[in-house]
């Protein structure tokens, strides 16, 4: 087990990726804490990783918030005694459209959540993850980042995650003295609830089956499929063991070889 022993709090749990991240980091021995906004999406998704509570804990945190961040902080410490590792999911990826019809109020709201909701968060585990002598921080960024899909506009995420990319490079630097790693996941289209309702979305406006519209995905990856949720989580377990304990400021691309940098 990569995370045996180990207390990792993510960020973000929902039905899609943050559950996938919890999932993953549990079954590899992982205790976790899990952190979102919806306390109903918290208390299914605990119920489902470990019925009996006795490796999980949750709290409704809205990063956003400096408060509810280190509240989640403390409550992995007080039930299991440290923090290793902090996986950043929770994120605001609903608004869209580019420069010329931007609502510069609603930017302002993705880069709170993205960028600083990620750095509180970061911040609020830093002293635990001190006194423990390291560990790990990964944050889940985006592909978009560095290459614009074709299919839709999404500028203010981009912009907000491209940030978090820029700023993960000072973090790795100033926390690497206390063997403290910081990296980033990039997935690109990645098969999980978001893209399965986009892929619904295009085929019931188009009038065409799911599978020409999924179709039209695939082909632009070096493999025949798109990377999914779970292959995401096994990226970020990885990247929190000791396994990448001399990996530190680094962006991952998963995304089947859509792009290759």
């Amino acid at each position: 087990m990569l995370l045996r022993n180990k207390t990792v709090v993510v960020s973000g749990v929902g039905a899609g990726l943050g559950h996938q991240v919890a999932a993953a980091c549990v079954r590899e021995g992982a205790s976790v804490v899990l952190g979102a906004r919806t306390e109903a999406n918290l208390a299914t998704s605990a119920a489902q990783l470990d019925p009996s509570g006795a490796r999980t804990a949750w709290r409704a945190t809205d990063i956003g918030d400096e408060a509810q961040c280190a509240a989640l902080a403390e409550l992995a410490v007080e039930r299991f005694g440290a923090i290793d590792t902090v996986v950043h999911v929770a994120a605001l990826d609903s608004h869209f459209g580019g420069l010329r019809d931007a609502d510069f109020d609603a930017w302002q709201r993705v880069v709170d959540v993205n960028l600083l909701g990620t750095l509180r968060m970061t911040r609020a585990c830093l002293p635990s993850l001190t006194a423990r002598g390291g560990g790990s921080v990964v944050m889940i960024g985006t592909q978009s980042s560095v290459a614009a899909p074709s299919q839709m506009q999404q500028a203010a995420y981009a912009a907000s995650k491209g940030g978090l990319v820029s700023a993960m490079y000072s973090l790795a630097r100033e926390l690497g003295p206390d063997r403290i790693r910081v990296n980033t996941v990039q997935p690109g289209w990645m098969w999980g609830p978001p893209v399965e309702a986009y892929v619904r979305f295009q085929a019931q406006h188009e009038g065409v089956p799911e599978a020409e519209v999924l179709a039209r995905l695939t082909e632009r990856m070096a493999l025949p499929e798109l990377a999914t949720d779970a292959d995401v989580a096994e990226t970020v377990v990885f990247l929190a063991s000791d396994r990448a304990r001399a990996i530190t400021g680094q962006s991952l691309l998963v995304n089947a070889g859509e792009l290759m940098r």
